[in-house]
């Protein structure tokens, strides 16, 4: 099956007021493992992440065409700025673009600008060009969303969208990732992990992440969060990994 809603919590339990591990983005596929009265034991298959949704009228698999690349992209019902509507979609929501007019693609029963769109194989040599646009969004537990996300949803947002695999959860990030640096050789876009906790570089002495307790993706210098990390919650760094 398909989402074809902006964006729907996947918790742990059939109950809402239980933790919300992770979230599907408008195109993002699963498959029914189990129907209940209310929800759905999923699986989603880009990371094979399991969990509960609510039972909603989800479409069939399709062939995505493209995907978004802004932070949010506005949609709307006609092919005009005057139809624009509430629903956004996030960075890496997948669409099937099936007519063109102007400056709008059609998909689905939406259009949307074109310019917010990639296709969907491009790849750049730098898998974390877009990991800026995420600054300043709210830090969420089990977001990966522009109204919020975690510091692991902003790692696997940026490497899905280079068409590259990526684990949802630190514990299972660090695993994944087999090559082993030291601190004193860190470069850019290699992965810094504590205990429940990941950050990318972005320089020798720069990192950006997704910060619970700031509660937001914020840059921060190597030092200062190695050091602040270690004073506030008494975790040392565990691993850093370079993806390639």
């Amino acid at each position: 099956m398909r989402n074809n809603f902006s964006v729907i919590n996947i918790y742990n339990k059939k109950n809402t007021k239980s933790e919300v591990v992770t979230q599907l983005l408008y195109g993002e596929t699963f498959k029914i493992l189990k129907q209940y009265k209310n929800w759905l034991k999923i699986k989603n298959y880009s990371d094979n992440y399991k969990g509960y949704i609510l039972k909603k009228k989800f479409t069939n698999n399709q062939k995505s065409t493209h995907k978004t690349y802004r932070l949010s992209s506005t949609l709307y019902f006609k092919p005009n700025k005057k139809s624009k509507i509430k629903t956004k979609l996030s960075f890496g929501s997948r669409i099937k673009i099936v007519k063109k007019n102007g400056i709008f693609c059609k998909f689905d029963n939406f259009w949307i600008e074109k310019k917010n769109l990639k296709k969907i194989n491009i790849k750049t040599k730098n898998p974390f060009a877009n990991v800026k646009k995420f600054i300043n969004v709210k830090y969420k537990w089990g977001g990966k969303h522009y109204n919020g996300l975690d510091c692991s949803a902003l790692i696997q947002l940026c490497l899905n969208f280079n068409n590259q695999f990526c684990p949802r959860d630190t514990k299972d990030q660090i695993k994944y990732f087999k090559r082993k640096i030291s601190l004193k050789n860190i470069k850019k876009n290699d992965l810094i992990f504590w205990k429940g906790h990941v950050a990318l570089a972005i320089s020798k002495k720069k990192l950006i992440h997704a910060y619970g307790p700031l509660k937001k993706t914020m840059e921060m210098s190597i030092k200062k969060a190695v050091n602040r990390i270690k004073k506030t919650a008494n975790l040392d760094v565990v691993g850093i990994r370079r993806i390639n």
